[in-house]
């Protein structure tokens, strides 16, 4: 495959002048033909020593020809030769020195060429992949030839030409297309580098019967720049210095961008300032801004503005250009100290005050605001040695703000002199001025204040436990204007643990109460008591007190943890760790020595003994149970506690004791014993229901219309309506044998009551005469008389009586029932024998202070029938007394 068409150049002939071996090429003559296609190879050019080869700009004066950088000079366009002769000239420049050098080229027309087919080989190179080139911004016409194509399968079959890719059927589709017969490729249209500066593409060769006889070739058109852009700056372009800077200061850097093909003379740009100025200057390669004056003040003028021209073709005159205005901003320094605008300032304060605003001091600032150059840093130089002044700036105004902080005192200082300076946060540069400075005068106005202790604080060191009524000190203080304490009277304000007492008028402390130095109330060793002075026009003032209690050795070591767990292993001995503390301070407390008191049962041993800790270990095999160890542990001075510690020894399990299952499933003989229990409980329910619902009442009839109840007289002896007359017997009655009871209904059961018991109980509890009277026979009266001692005495003699029954038996109740029923009966009757089991009865003797020695109810026979005991009782039991005394 060859590029154009196969010529046999007979008289080709080069001659190329030498200067020397090692010198660049001067001059180039070749012989051509007189029509050159696109692409034609004129010759090699050898520029291996022309300048600095690696760096060169290669360009031709005539645009129909070009040569590459590796000396490939060839046609770029198709063109013919004219008169026989063409010369055009190649430039070369040196992109680092910026040297030249020129090579001229002499092309001449040979006529004896003969034109020769050409039978090249078949091999694996057939397309010679030339660099096409089209000029962009052409003018046409188009389309426009730019380079023909030819497939060494040509020469064998007929061959058409086609061409795809980038800029034939991709975008920009069209621009270039190929004639199929030929392979001359075509351009439709101008072109702009700056879009696309290469297009590659594909071309085949393809027989008329469809047949693709060789492979594609890929095409590659370079678009030649030209100089069709100019530089162009940023819309905006600020660069900024610091006023007053020394000469060739750097500003900043101008830049500007040319869309032309980089790295080539139409995109090389200088700079120039074309405005009138004396104070910057710029570096025409670089664009580099520098000072050239110090008298850029920026309180004078802060912002410049100048106009640099950019020109591209490295400023040549042919060269394209273009303006741009560059802001140059000056940056503050601290060249300016703040100043006051006043000479002096005047303040007036009440004695006593703090926290109060005195005065706002304002100053000027010409540096650039709200900076650390503007800011106002106050200072006070003088006057100010206690420390009862404060001084800030006001972050808005930036005012100076004078404080007072601590009280002033009028008497001791009317008039406090202060001198304050005005600096700035950043240090003054450029500038030879010093910080200023004004004088302030704080005058101090009288008030009449309140005592003052002195010293405001009082220390006391002493011992803990000193006893009571012990004076510790003497804490006073002094009217400010008087000089003196009269009238002045002390009070405690704060004692939080109360061992203080001040006296009112002397202002003495004394100790009221036990001061332990390891109570809550004192924190390392110290206690504070706040005291109060009053004086007599009622101003108060404050004082602390601060006692530093001395340690004494009053604690005993004490054992921590008393509870204590060993978990069995088989074969092993088991301990625990034991620690105590002591509240003491050293040398009364740590190290402790432990040991056991004499006599203990030789079951454990103390091992691994520290300074407050120890082991308690087992000397033997013990069985599992609690067991308690008496332990003595003794402090560095020996005080000492015999304490008890329990240790547990169990199985366990995670730590922790296990304790041994609980079966909750009845046995064989559980279950018997629940049966047995329900039967003899419904048995009792059944002997209950019986005796409960079939006791017949036996009834008393009064014959003078008292409703059958007792009348109740509220005096000693009987009342006038209290006859034994006015009883008469019952129709019918139950006869009462010695051992007779009568029940009585009690809360959910019936009661046997015995008189005897009834008497014993009735004269442990004073013996009062019951209250109401018999209704439905005895076992009526006996229940009326049971409720109204119930009634009466709650539940000292109702809850006593039902409590005895609970202690004892519900027996001896029974037992009073049958007895006091069988005598109601007897007196009712006025039967012979009513008398005849009034006998001793021996009772257990109830102790000192019992008002009947032995309690029965007929224990002693004489002539008033044994119930002289009736007397002691109360007159609630009067009537039962009368009733029952023989006539």
């Amino acid at each position: 495959m060859a590029v154009g068409t196969g010529y046999l150049l007979l008289g080709l002939s080069f001659m190329v002048s030498i200067i020397s071996v090692k010198a660049c090429v001067s001059t180039v003559e070749a012989t051509v033909p007189k029509e050159l296609k696109a692409g034609y190879i004129i010759s090699e050019v050898n520029l291996q020593h022309c300048l600095n080869n690696t760096h060169l700009e290669l360009t031709t004066s005539d645009p129909d020809f070009a040569i590459q950088q590796d000396g490939l000079l060839y046609a770029i366009h198709s063109t013919t030769i004219h008169s026989g002769e063409r010369a055009f000239v190649i430039w070369l420049q040196d992109q680092q020195s910026h040297q030249k050098w020129k090579i001229d080229v002499t092309l001449s027309v040979e006529h004896n060429m003969v034109k020769r087919e050409v039978t090249l080989k078949r091999s694996k190179r057939r397309w010679r992949p030339l660099p096409f080139s089209i000029r962009e911004n052409d003018l046409g016409p188009f389309p426009k030839d730019v380079q023909q194509i030819q497939s060494d399968s040509s020469q064998n079959f007929n061959v058409l030409y086609k061409i795809y890719g980038k800029g034939v059927d991709q975008s920009p589709v069209g621009l270039f297309s190929v004639v199929p017969e030929t392979g001359m490729l075509r351009v439709h249209r101008a072109v702009d580098r700056e879009e696309i500066s290469e297009y590659k593409f594909f071309a085949e060769a393809v027989s008329t019967d469809g047949v693709k006889r060789d492979r594609d070739l890929d095409v590659t058109v370079v678009v030649e720049d030209e100089n069709d852009n100019r530089p162009e700056f940023a819309k905006v372009v600020v660069i900024s210095v610091l006023e007053h800077s020394e000469i060739d200061t750097i500003v900043g850097q101008v830049n500007a961008t040319d869309r032309d093909a980089p790295n080539t003379l139409f995109s090389q740009v200088n700079y120039r300032i074309v405005s009138n100025t004396d104070l910057f200057r710029i570096q025409p390669e670089t664009g580099v801004v520098y000072t050239v004056s110090t008298a850029l003040d920026r309180e004078t003028k802060d912002t410049y503005e100048i106009e640099v021209e950019a020109m591209d073709c490295k400023g040549l005159s042919y060269g394209l250009s273009s303006t741009g205005t560059v802001t140059i901003v000056l940056r503050d320094r601290n060249d300016n100290p703040p100043t006051f605008k006043a000479s002096k300032y005047e303040a007036v304060v009440e004695e006593n005050k703090k926290d109060v605003l005195l005065l706002r001091i304002p100053v000027d600032d010409r540096d650039l605001v709200n900076t650390s150059n503007w800011k106002a840093k106050f200072v006070i130089n003088k006057g100010n040695e206690n420390g009862n002044f404060r001084i800030e700036t006001d972050p808005v105004t930036n005012e100076g703000l004078l404080y007072v902080i601590k009280p002033l005192d009028y008497e001791k200082n009317a008039v406090v002199k202060l001198e304050v300076a005005a600096e700035n946060e950043a240090g003054l540069v450029g500038s030879n001025k010093n910080w200023a400075t004004i004088p302030v005068n704080v005058n101090v106005t009288n008030v009449d204040e309140g005592p003052e202790f002195d010293p405001a604080n009082l220390f006391l060191r002493i011992k803990e436990n000193e006893p009571n009524g012990t004076i510790i000190g003497t804490y006073s203080a002094l009217d400010p204007d008087t000089k003196t304490s009269d009238g002045i009277l002390y009070y405690e304000t704060s004692d939080p643990a109360s061992w203080l007492e001040v006296e009112e008028t002397t202002g003495k402390l004394c100790v009221v109460g036990s001061m332990d130095r390891e109570s809550s109330f004192v924190t390392n060793g110290i206690y504070n008591v706040t005291v109060k002075a009053v004086d007599r026009s009622s101003k108060t003032g404050t004082g602390t007190v601060v006692i530093h209690l001395e340690d004494e050795n009053d604690n005993s070591p004490i054992i921590t943890n008393k509870d204590l767990t060993i978990c069995e292993h088989y074969g092993q001995l088991g301990s625990v760790k034991v620690e105590a503390e002591d509240k003491d301070d050293v040398p009364f407390s740590s190290p402790f020595v432990f040991g056991f008191p004499k006599n203990h049962d030789q079951n454990w041993k103390i091992t691994n003994e520290e300074a407050t800790s120890m082991s308690l270990e087992q000397a033997r095999e013990l069985p599992s149970g609690t067991y308690n160890v008496p332990v003595i542990i003794r402090d560095q001075q020996g005080k000492s506690e015999q304490q008890s510690i329990t240790i547990r020894i169990c199985k366990c399990s995670n730590g922790q004791c296990v304790t041994s299952p609980i079966s909750t499933a009845l046995g064989v003989w559980g279950i018997l014993a629940l049966l047995l229990g329900i039967a003899l409980l419904l048995m009792l329910l059944c002997i209950l229901l019986t005796c409960f619902c079939g006791e017949k009442k036996e009834t008393v009839d009064v014959d003078n219309g008292a409703e059958a109840v007792l009348i109740k007289s509220n005096t000693e002896g009987p009342g006038e309506e209290v006859m034994a007359s006015n009883f008469r017997a019952p129709a019918q009655h139950t006869t009462l044998d010695q051992e007779s009871r009568f029940q009585q209904p009690s809360g959910g059961g019936v009661q046997d009551i015995r008189l005897s018991d009834f008497q014993k109980a009735s004269n442990g509890y004073g013996g009062e005469t019951l209250d109401g009277g018999m209704r439905n026979g005895p076992s009526s009266y006996l229940s009326a008389t049971n409720s109204t001692m119930q009634n009466n005495y709650g539940q000292q003699f109702g809850g006593g009586v039902q409590h005895y029954a609970d202690q004892n038996s519900t027996s001896i109740w029974r037992t009073n029932g049958l007895v006091i029923d069988q005598k109601l009966n007897g007196f009712v009757t006025e039967h012979d024998d009513r008398f005849a089991q009034d006998i001793s009865h021996v009772y257990g003797f109830e102790g000192k202070g019992s008002l009947a020695g032995s309690v029965g109810c007929c224990s002693d026979l004489n002539d008033d029938s044994g119930l002289e005991f009736v007397n002691t009782l109360g007159p609630k039991f009067r009537t039962l007394a009368q009733v029952c005394r023989k006539k």
